[in-house]
């Protein structure tokens, strides 16, 4: 007999199924004994939603059912019958049943309900087998496939950029290095320092802390590419809103200025959170009735209202008014903290908010200057509850501002050289932006730690797998 996923079982029409036999397999989640009957509470991943498992005890020897205890994997054979019960129509009346593993009772941590967040992050091997991790990871597979039929389907490029390189985008020069050399008995120069000309790669390399720079590269040949891939930051944070290994996308377009990119990123956080309702609407449900009782309001919300742009000075405006108490000062020039943001999203103007036009000397290089030469063509999109969740801009376009902004921003040229030269053969207007995919995960799940959206979160002094 073939087996059946237990999602496909329950969204089936009662009375396609009921009275035939079926082959399931999963994990027990649950197993509760009501006199010579045990209902087991069986999940296979596929669904939020536990088949109940009907074991007639005397088909079954008593011992093999000791063994069936939570945690425990079981392949069962039975039949499909009407449900007494009103949160489920059907259930399956078993007439064999497989023990593949067991979990016995008194090692299984997962054995009692109620653990916190924290305790299950301590055993990251085993948390994606409760419902509160299982739902967060089917919305992260079902969040990268529509990022991935989004641009798609809009005709962009899927474009691969290095994770290994020597380019520092965000000039911060947080980023973890990537050598072959021993630790132990480093070449050294005649001046004292460490001779990366023996190294794998000949020079000093690290791991990407975007894929922005080589992706322009794309976006002027190919039109419209777009990146997703693993990124890193050696920035000591230990916040809930810090990774050391995350997931950037970044979209780049030619011939797009900031008016089409502020429109193109709209258009993309309302695809994604419309195609989620539609495809994991019952997850979403467990997370707002578990941990964020606003969650749905808040993505429908963000859904149906246009966003509101307007300028950082704006902002700035609105924010030295605001008679708020603010832990940070406000002042034309600050880089806004998250307690800002939120005011403009959540209290004045309640609903999403694309900022534009920052000061230079809080941006990076590449962004495009205002005829003010004050100013850039940036944009922050910022969200409910998490703040800016996308960040991008027109790029600098010009041979000699762009030349101007790296020398004025002390980046190393030769780090950068193959970027410039891209404006002194065919270039032309282009912009882009980049969404963080665990802060736009923290968004649509409400969870409120950033290590609770990704299977294995990497911070400080944390690596256990």
């Amino acid at each position: 007999m073939q087996r059946i996923k237990i999602k496909e079982l329950l969204k089936a029409d009662p009375n396609n199924v009921i009275g035939n036999d079926y082959l399931v397999k999963g994990w027990v989640r649950t197993r509760r004994e009501s006199k010579n009957i045990s209902f087991i509470a069986l999940n296979d991943g596929s669904t939020i939603n536990h088949l109940q498992i009907v074991v007639d005890h005397d088909k079954f020897n008593e011992d093999f059912l000791k063994k069936i205890t939570t945690g425990s994997a079981i392949g069962v054979k039975g039949q499909i019958v009407a449900s007494p019960a009103p949160k489920q129509p059907i259930e399956l009346h078993s007439n064999e049943i497989e023990l593949y593993g067991e979990a016995p009772a008194d090692e299984y941590p997962l054995q009692k309900k109620g653990h916190s967040l924290e305790f299950l992050r301590e055993i990251a091997h085993l948390r994606p087998r409760t419902n509160t991790f299982g739902a967060i990871f089917r919305i992260r597979h079902h969040l990268a496939y529509s990022i991935h039929k989004f641009f798609n389907d809009k005709g962009f490029y899927y474009f691969h950029t290095p994770i290994i390189t020597t380019s520092d985008c965000e000039g911060a020069g947080e980023m973890f290095r990537v050598t072959t050399l021993d630790l132990y008995n480093l070449p050294l120069t005649d001046h004292g320092k460490i001779d990366f000309s023996e190294d794998f790669f000949g020079k000093e390399t690290a791991l990407t802390v975007s894929g922005q720079l080589e992706g322009e590269l794309g976006a002027l040949a190919l039109g419209e590419i777009y990146t997703f891939g693993p990124t890193f930051r050696a920035e000591n944070s230990n916040t809930t809103r810090h990774l050391a290994e995350f997931w950037m996308i970044e979209p780049e377009m030619a011939f797009y200025d900031i008016i089409d990119n502020m429109n193109l990123a709209e258009e993309f956080i309302k695809y994604l959170i419309k195609y989620l309702l539609e495809n994991c609407y019952e997850d979403l449900e467990f997370l707002n009735n578990m941990y964020d009782k606003e969650l749905l309001d808040r993505l429908n919300h963000v859904l149906d209202t246009p966003f509101e742009r307007l300028t950082y000075t704006d902002a700035i405006e609105i924010l030295k008014n605001s008679n708020q108490n603010f832990e940070f000062p406000i002042y034309w020039g600050v880089d806004l903290q998250s307690e800002h943001e939120r005011y403009l999203v959540e209290k004045y103007f309640k609903k999403p908010v694309i900022l534009t036009d920052y000061p230079k000397e809080i941006k990076a290089f590449y962004m495009k200057l205002n005829d003010d030469d004050k100013t850039v063509k940036a944009m922050d999109v910022l969200v409910p509850r998490v703040g800016e969740i996308i960040g991008g801009s027109q790029r600098e376009d010009n041979y000699d501002k762009l030349l101007k902004r790296i020398q004025e921003n002390h980046v190393p040229m030769k780090d950068v050289w193959w970027y410039l030269e891209t404006r002194k053969f065919g270039s032309a207007p282009h912009s882009g932006f980049g969404l963080g995919f665990e802060r736009f995960m923290l968004f649509v799940t409400g969870m409120g730690n950033i290590r609770d959206v990704i299977p294995f979160p990497r911070t400080p002094k944390n690596i256990e797998f």
